[in-house]
């Protein structure tokens, strides 16, 4: 088989995996804390019997953009945002600690503090759990305070705080199910100077303008690939031709 094929058939593999990174960006720019993916691919020779002339395209492991996105006013008193550098964290579905930016907060009906998705928010000792309140508030610090059933307005009772985390950047990595994990997979150490602002969520940090302009560049890029495929295919044809003849 002609190289140039193969050649042709990788660059097509990876243009339309790169079109299925920014689809995927462009269908969570609504999406509350959501990170944009990068994608990435580059160039390696191919060797073989004759000079390695020719490269053929390569998938690496893609980024994740960290840009922290606007925050938007909700009003609402459990939902919090991250001011700033930090992580609120979580306990993801297969137990392990994950990490967000943002989240939507509710109680369920057994008093666990969750995320808009149900995922257990983490406090100092584990998921949070709330007694039964009138009312709720959570600090800068991300102590949460409740006011009990029956009590006055000026009685508060802290409960618990949010556990909130600053690690290195270059050692966070997004999962498949889009949470953000420590690379080394140990809980990361709560951090007292990450602060949460109540009342707001951020908003994802996708740039529709820019996914948008980069799906049509891929996909010209895809049409191009595909000519090189069919063009090896009439040469493989005319070479066959001129066999036959001789």
């Amino acid at each position: 088989m002609d190289k140039m094929l193969y050649v042709s058939m990788t660059g097509a593999h990876n243009n339309s995996l790169a079109q299925s990174a920014h689809a995927n960006n462009l269908a969570n720019i609504s999406t509350n804390g959501f990170r944009r993916d990068f994608e990435q691919a580059r160039s390696m020779q191919v060797f073989g019997d004759s000079f390695p002339a020719r490269v053929y395209a390569m998938t690496e492991r893609p980024g994740t953009d960290f840009t922290p996105g606007a925050l938007q006013e909700t009003g609402r008193d459990l939902d919090v945002a991250i001011g700033g550098r930090g992580w609120l964290a979580v306990q993801a579905a297969d137990g392990s600690e994950a990490y967000v930016r943002t989240a939507s907060l509710n109680i369920d009906a057994l008093g666990v503090l969750r995320t808009g998705n149900g995922l257990p928010v983490m406090g100092n000792g584990g998921p949070i759990a709330v007694p039964p309140e009138q009312k709720v508030e959570i600090g800068q610090d991300g102590t949460i305070s409740i006011r009990a059933l029956g009590e006055g307005p000026s009685v508060l009772a802290e409960v618990d705080r949010l556990k909130l985390v600053n690690p290195d950047l270059k050692q966070m990595e997004k999962g498949s199910d889009g949470l953000i994990r420590y690379k080394g997979g140990e809980p990361v150490q709560a951090d007292a100077s990450v602060q949460v602002t109540s009342g707001f969520l951020e908003s994802s940090n996708v740039n529709a303008v820019e996914e948008m302009t980069a799906i049509l560049s891929l996909s010209r890029q895809f049409e191009l690939q595909v000519k090189m495929m069919r063009t090896a295919e009439d040469n493989a044809a005319a070479v066959a031709r001129v066999l036959q003849i001789s």
